[in-house]
This record gives C-alpha cells, structure tokens and sequence, in this order.
C-alpha cells in the first residue's frame, strides 16, 4: 500500500467532471491507483456522482464555468458526505477562495502533477473518513443509490417540483415531476396554508427550515420535509416523522411525531436497573404565541421544535429517548455513560439555545424561552416518580433567574441558589477545599492525540452541589473575591500539572488570568514565582487573557504580554469575538494564539454569513502568524468545517469536558 491509495475495502473512485480533458484527468488519478468514473456535461453529473460509489468528485474549471459545472455537483456531494476537489488555472488563484465558499472542500492548481494530484486525493479522502464515510457512505447517499430517498427541489423560474422517485411513489404521482399547486391540492386543507407560509419564509430568509404535514390517505402518518437552499432555488430531504410508523402510531405523538407521554413511561419503566437521567423541556409564553398566530402556526412550530430537539441530542446524546409529553414539554431519556450530570446539564444548555434560536412564521420571527429540570434517577424512583422529580426541578427552573436549568441528583433535592448565600460562602470556600480543577484537553483538529489542557474551575457547593464556572466567577466578581480565588485556581493547577508522569510531559497548560490580575501591579513577578516555585516549566505554560480583561487598557495590556513573552511563557487571547475592540487586540497585542469563542465556532455549521465570519478571523489570526484554537466544539461537522478553514487545536463536549488530574492522565495512557 505505498502509495496510500488503496484501502482495506479496494481501489478509491474518483468522479471526475471535465469538459475537456476528461479522459487525461482518468489516466492521472489511474496512474495513482484510483478508479475513475468520468463525465463531460454537467446536466447528468449530480445524478451519476450519487448513484455511482466515488466520495470524491474533481470538477475541472481551467475553462471556468464555475456556476455551470461546480454549483449543480455542491447539493450531490454535500447528501453523499463527499469531498469536492476543484481545479484551477495559476492565473484564477485568486477565485479559490470564493470557490470554497461556494461549496468546494480542496482545490488543485494546474499544471496536473502524480505527486499534487496524489496529495490533493489524499487529503479530500481524509475529509471523507472525518465525515464519516471511506467504506461507509451517509445513510442518506445509500438510500439516494437504492432508490428508495425521499427528496425533492423546486429549480430556480421552471414552477415545477422535481420529485425523487421514491417520493413521487409514496405520494401516488405517476411521473415525478408536480407543480408546487397540484401538490397542495393533494394535501390535508387545514394544512396548506401554514406550507406556504414556511416555503414563502424560506425564499425570502434563504434560512433551513422544516415542515410537516399529514397524508389524506395515511390516517396518523406525517411526512417532514427538511428544507434548504441549493443554487438558489429551495430543495428538500423528506422522512416520515418515525421508522415503522404504521406499526407503532399508538406510541407516537400525532403532531410532532415523537414518542408519547405513554411510551415514554414505558421506556422509563424498562431502563432495568441502569442509571438514568431525565430532562424535561418546557417552552414558555407559547399560549400567547397561539393567540397572536393562530393554533395552526403554533402546531406546526411544535414540529419544528421537536425536529431541533431531535437534531440536538442525536448530536449530543445519540440513542436518547425524546418525547412530547404535554402540551409544550417534552422528555428526553438519557441511560448509561450519558445519564451524567456534566453531559446531561451540557445537553439541557444545548437545548435551551436551540429553542432560543428564532423560528419565522410568515413575515415574522419568533422567539421563544425554554427552561429545563434534570432529575437522576433514584434506586426506588418508578417512572411516575422520576418524571414528578424532574418536574421539581422545572418548576425551580422556572422561577429562579439564570440560565434556567435545575438538577435535581440523587442525593439532593432541588433548591433555589441563593446569590447573598453563596456570596458567604465562597468565602469559606477555598478553606474548606470546595474549590476544585478540571483540565479540558486540546486537540489538533486532524489528531487524536491530546496536545494541551485548559484548567477550569468547579465549585463543589456543600449545599447545592456541582456549580459551573459561570455562578463561580460572578459570584466572586460580585463580592469582590476574584484575586483570592484566581490566585488559588493558578497555584492548584500547576501544582497538580508539575505532578503529572512523564507521559504528560509534552503536554502545554493554559490556565486563565482575569482583568483584576492584570491590574495589579505585581501581577507579572507574583506569577512567574508561582510557576517556578510549582516545578511546572515556563516552555509549557500558555496565559489566557479574555477580551473583556483587555478592554479597560490596550496598551497596558500589550506591555504586560510582551514582558510575559520574554520570560518564556505563551500568550492567548480568550473567548475572541465577544468583545467589541477584536481588532485592536490583534493589531496592539503580541500573541502566540487566538481562541475563537465557543458561541462564534459553533456558527460555522449555521449560514453562510456565519461561516464567512468565522473564516474572516481565522484567516486574519493565521496571518499575522497566530495559532488558532476552537472552544466550545460540539459536532463533528463543526469541527470539520473550522478545519477547513484553517484552524489549528479545538476543545469542547465533541472529545471531551473538563476531567480529572486522573482521568487526565488515563486518557493519555490510553492513546
């Protein structure tokens, strides 16, 4: 296998789109050792990639046409979970960026060579296995080649549906073409006008979107149509609500498709033993939202809730229970290594965002408020009584501030967080040792080799147990705490770093400096004592700085870093892109990396604005020589889109939380 083009399952295939030179293209990728399957016109090539088994598709642009021969291939590749290779002229370098924002994954510059034409295949295969394919391609890709997907797309000025065969065959049509019209016409009357609404909202916002409906002929079956924009024109994946939907109807909910109140009691009743958690997700002022828009909008935003609900925690949670359980609450079921409270409260946050994102509804958006209780489940605990817990938790959710989450575990009941308490308390804390490390471990986004760690913060309140960083380190602001308890985070965490095996001994530290640290006046020299008198070497050590601690003085600020620089230590800039002075940081301050916010890495898999902000930092942060690290990395197409981009490290729930000095180093062990 030297030459790295063959893989365990046989020969590679390549799907080349070249209106000129497509049998030379063949014969280089053939020299290489991939198959190739080739096509001169663009008309049949969306279909032809899809039905044929090459993951990678190089499109040939030296005669331009890029609107003509890349965009119709973009939707393929995307259903398939592909890799597009586009190949250019010298002289039309400077059309690649704007080739990648419209879709493509790699690009080649001519003259072909066997060794770039080698290097550029490797790498788009390596996006593919990243995405999930290599020997497996996306479920939707199989079913698109069986011939049983459900889709369809409306080209830009032709006012006529172009159904899958498949789709064409559920809905009874002859042919597989509709005009958007006949098709309402064969749907439920109450139904079509909140269609319309949806599939005018999305022509005007460009935004993906969902819709549901039911079928005149299937009493209690819904069809969900996924919606996006392709070229311009709106296209859809479509799925029935639930697999097997004739067989277990009863167990489903009507609207939204999603297991019932019923079933999901049942699931509870046979979790046989295992540890479960279970949130319950209650959305708030939607009875006003159904006065002002009408019972009809409000139902089919249900469907569309439940279809964010369901998204999240496939990617969060896969194997969860979700149901609709009442009204606007709903139930999701967590069992096993997933029932913990770090993944279980890190699921309610997610959740809570995606509600919070606004829905539209004809020429008006909707936002809506989500609260969340967690209850852990009890060796005694029943269903009924798990699910009366988890609505303890609720009603606390809903009357306290915050984020809007409570938990209750399995020891404790839930309790409103009393602010002037745990002002009092944080005093005592550090004392009574309740202040405790965890180290988030850092990866290269094309390794899974842990390369550094990030040292964050928990309080262990003897009351109301497990706190984040977030009540911690307001509650220290607000009492005027924060140099104390910063101090105690740096000596704790280098203590317990310089106590690390020689197997961690390549690993880099960051830990977090606050604007009350910088401020004082022997910040630098109390530091650097810190770090030598704890044995942990300055090489290794990265200082994190977030925007809001530079604000009040650039220029102190940048000094500060300098001096810091010349002893040895690295310097990051924290949670980029929330401040307001971004580019002045990157103008005044000398750094070694940038840290994209976790809110601004989590846009890229969002529109494509977000994603060209996104790119706009990167790419400013790498030239002017900067590493770049992602926080907050949650899925595996964010991660991948922000290494396409360029970035360099990422942290967050996709890998790992916080964990350990111990389990720290298990993991490292481990490989």
């Amino acid at each position: 296998m030297g030459s790295g083009d063959q893989s365990g399952e046989g020969q590679r295939s390549l799907f080349i789109l070249s209106p000129g030179d497509r049998d030379g293209l063949s014969y280089a990728a053939q020299r290489i050792g991939w198959r190739t399957i080739g096509a001169r016109r663009s008309r049949d090539a969306p279909q032809r990639y899809l039905r044929s088994e090459a993951q990678v598709a190089l499109v040939d642009l030296r005669g331009g046409g890029a609107n003509q021969l890349l965009a119709p291939l973009v939707p393929a590749m995307e259903a398939g979970g592909g890799a597009l290779l586009v190949l250019v002229e010298p002289e039309h370098q400077d059309q690649i960026p704007a080739l990648l924002a419209a879709g493509a994954t790699h690009y080649l510059v001519a003259p072909v060579t066997d060794a770039g034409l080698h290097a550029a295949l490797a790498s788009a295969h390596r996006l593919v296995e990243r995405l999930g394919g290599g020997g497996q391609h996306s479920q939707r890709a199989q079913r698109i080649r069986r011939g049983d997907a459900l889709y369809w797309d409306l080209p830009r000025g032709s006012g006529v549906l172009r159904l899958s065969d498949s789709l064409a065959r559920h809905l009874g049509l002859a042919e597989p073409y509709i005009a958007p019209s006949a098709l309402l016409r064969r749907l439920p009357r109450v139904e079509r006008r909140g269609i319309l609404a949806a599939l005018n909202a999305m022509r005007r916002a460009g935004r993906p979107a969902a819709l549901a409906h039911a079928l005149p002929d299937r009493p209690g079956q819904r069809l969900v149509h996924h919606l996006r924009m392709a070229d311009g024109a709106i296209a859809a994946d479509v799925e029935w609500l639930s697999d097997g939907h004739e067989r277990d109807s009863g167990s489903r909910d009507y609207l939204t498709g999603l297991r019932s109140r019923p079933a999901a009691l049942d699931w509870l009743d046979g979790r046989a033993g295992l540890p479960t958690t279970i949130l319950l997700l209650s959305i708030s002022q939607f009875d006003r939202m159904n006065a002002a828009y009408g019972q009809m909008v409000g139902d089919a935003l249900l469907g569309r809730i439940a279809r964010r609900i369901e998204r999240m925690v496939d990617d969060v949670a896969p194997g969860a229970m979700v149901a609709r359980i009442a009204g606007t609450e709903f139930l999701v079921g967590l069992i096993g290594e997933a029932a913990g409270s770090d993944r279980a409260t890190f699921l309610a946050r997610q959740l809570i965002g995606a509600v919070g994102q606004p829905f539209s509804a004809g020429d008006h958006l909707i936002r809506l408020i989500a609260r969340c209780g967690i209850a852990q489940a009890r060796a005694e605990d029943d269903a009924t009584q798990l699910l009366r817990r988890a609505g303890t938790a609720l009603s606390d959710a809903r009357q306290g501030g915050g984020e809007g989450i409570r938990i209750l575990s399995t020891d404790r009941q839930s309790r409103q967080v009393d602010a002037d308490r745990l002002e009092t308390d944080l005093r005592l804390a550090l004392d009574r040792g309740e202040i405790g490390i965890v180290f988030q471990p850092q990866y290269p986004v094309d390794s899974d080799r842990i390369s550094g760690v990030e040292a964050l913060a928990r309080w262990n309140h003897a009351h109301y147990g497990p706190l984040g960083a977030g009540i911690l380190f307001a509650t220290a602001e607000r009492s005027d705490y924060m140099l104390p308890l910063s101090a105690h985070i740096q000596a704790e965490a280098l203590r317990q770093a310089a106590a690390w095996p020689r197997a961690l001994s390549d690993l880099r530290l960051s830990i977090n400096v606050t604007a009350a640290d910088i401020a004082q006046p022997q910040f630098m020299p109390g530091l650097l004592a810190l770090v030598d008198g704890s044995g942990f070497p300055r090489s290794r050590l990265t200082v994190e700085i977030t925007e809001s601690g530079l604000i009040e003085d650039v220029t102190a600020a940048g000094a500060l870093l300098t001096a810091l620089r010349a002893e040895g230590l690295s310097v990051a800039i924290d949670d980029f892109g929330t401040g307001y002075s971004s580019l002045s940081y990157l103008k005044n301050l000398p750094l070694d990396y940038l840290k994209i916010d976790s809110g601004l890495a989590q846009d890229i898999a969002g529109t494509a604005r977000d994603r060209i902000i996104v790119r706009g930092v990167i790419h400013m942060a790498k030239s002017l020589g900067l590493k770049v690290i992602a926080e907050g990395v949650e899925t595996q197409e964010q991660l991948d889109l922000l290494a396409r981009e360029g970035c360099d490290y990422y942290q967050g729930f996709l890998r790992s939380a916080g964990v350990s000095s111990a389990d720290l180093i298990n993991l490292v062990l481990k490989g």
